[in-house]
């Protein structure tokens, strides 16, 4: 194919680099002159390893051009990949100044072309900025429209510094956000020899998820560090600690709990947690993500608070009330705390939960009830039904499909449903159903 690569830093060097190494032939495009006299002398403006040697062989190869001319670069390519930087702003929002003029630029080249473009973006972009900011730019520059002159997706990339080619060659999966056929089936001609899954998902989702990995990537380095800190106060050897973590496949390095829900509780994470964080400040420890996760959990327990209470309804029936699915501990529940909370505010509750029954409810589990909800037993009914027909609102905390069923057939037009389990078929509810942070 015909490939022009916009931005020349890291990302676009090592694309121009490894397309055109397969065959393409890749117009680079930056407005620093030294980097492109760079590139056609077989040199890299990135260091990174391999770089040196494939970039001598492409450069000989007569498959690689460049130019600062963004308008003659479309004109002269198929699919342009913009990799230009998107850094911080001062007030930490992000700059898109470079990727804002090159949209212009673009939407003005389009004009020009029979044939329809398409545009990849590569460069990190906040969601919604592909369509909400970027679409119309072009869309105004050009005279045509997204999905017809031309077609706007977005790639994000998963190159490590370090091992940028490595990553090129195998990496996690292809991710294409986009909202037609024809630049998928292009980009699925261009990576789809990659040993790696090929998806297909909405422009925005994409935008996202590389936000998402980033983060959750800051979140494995700092977990690490700031356990490595208190067992160093502890003296305990922080590499063996998590290597034996890092063994558990199940829970820990798995898909185990990275899914949008309600509040953590329960007997353990809480009380672990608090006694970390204790533990730490005894020994002069500063873990500041750790510690902030207990806050974090009471913020997304006030989001459902604050969801009920602004529908201004008075009488409220609770499906679930223990910590999770299929056991009856209330310890620390969020459900139970959130119903504590909505009793204090006048509401009237009614709660069906079939695995919590007061005779059977023993020790701390009892204890922590009796504190909390001491008149739990005028709260609870045995029939999900009563607790649907004499509520105006549904606060759903169960899963199971028998669970699911009955809010379906049962659930009536003038009530609201707050989901926090993302209940499969909301849509076909006669209720109104508005998830936690869906």
């Amino acid at each position: 194919m015909k490939i022009s690569i916009f931005g020349l830093g890291y990302v676009g060097a090592v694309s121009l680099a490894c397309l055109s190494r397969d065959g393409h032939d890749v117009i680079g495009v930056d407005i620093d002159q030294t980097k492109l006299d760079l590139i056609m002398a077989g040199k890299t403006p990135v260091v990174e390893e391999g770089m040196v040697e494939l970039m001598q062989r492409v450069a000989a190869s007569g498959k690689v051009t460049v130019t600062t001319d963004a308008q003659r670069a479309v004109h002269d390519s198929e699919i342009s990949l913009v990799c230009v930087g998107t850094p911080s702003a001062p007030n930490g929002s992000q700059d898109q100044g470079a990727v804002l003029r090159l949209a212009e630029q673009m939407g003005l080249a389009i004009a020009a072309k029979a044939e329809p473009h398409v545009v990849v973006f590569r460069s990190t972009l906040v969601p919604g900025t592909v369509e909400d900011v970027l679409r119309p730019i072009i869309e105004a520059k050009s005279g045509k429209k997204d999905g017809e002159g031309f077609h706007l997706c977005f790639q994000p990339e998963f190159l490590r510094e370090g091992s940028s080619i490595r990553d090129y060659d195998k990496p996690p999966f292809t991710i294409v956000g986009a909202n037609h056929a024809y630049p998928v089936e292009r980009l699925r001609a261009l990576f789809g020899q990659l040993p790696c899954d090929f998806i297909q998902t909405s422009v925005r989702s994409a935008e996202m998820m590389k936000y998402c990995c980033n983060n959750f990537h800051a979140l494995k380095i700092t977990f690490a560090n700031e356990t490595a800190r208190l067992c160093g106060a502890l003296g305990v050897d922080p590499f063996e600690v998590m290597d034996l973590v890092c063994r558990d496949t199940q829970l820990n390095i798995s898909r185990a709990y990275l899914k949008p829900g309600f509040a953590f509780g329960g007997s353990c994470l809480p009380k672990d947690l608090r006694a970390t964080s204790y533990l730490a400040k005894t020994r002069d420890i500063e873990i500041p993500m750790l510690s902030s996760i207990m806050q974090s959990n009471r913020d997304h327990l006030d989001l459902a608070l604050h969801k009920i209470v602004a529908r201004g309804k008075r009488k409220i029936g609770f499906i679930g009330l223990s910590f999770k699915t299929g056991t009856d501990d209330l310890r620390e529940s969020p459900l139970v705390t959130l119903a504590e909370q909505l009793i204090g505010k006048g509401m009237q509750l009614s709660v069906y939960d079939p695995e919590v029954h007061l005779a059977k409810l023993l020790g701390a589990n009892r204890r922590y009830i009796e504190n909390h909800l001491p008149h739990i037993g005028e709260l609870l009914q045995a029939d999900i039904r009563e607790v649907i027909a004499q509520s105006e609102v549904l606060v759903l905390g169960l899963t199971g499909q028998p669970v699911f069923d009955a809010v379906a057939a049962h659930a009536r037009a003038d009530q609201w449903v707050l989901d926090l389990v993302n209940m499969p078929g909301r849509d076909a509810l006669a209720a109104e159903v508005e998830g936690l942070c869906w």
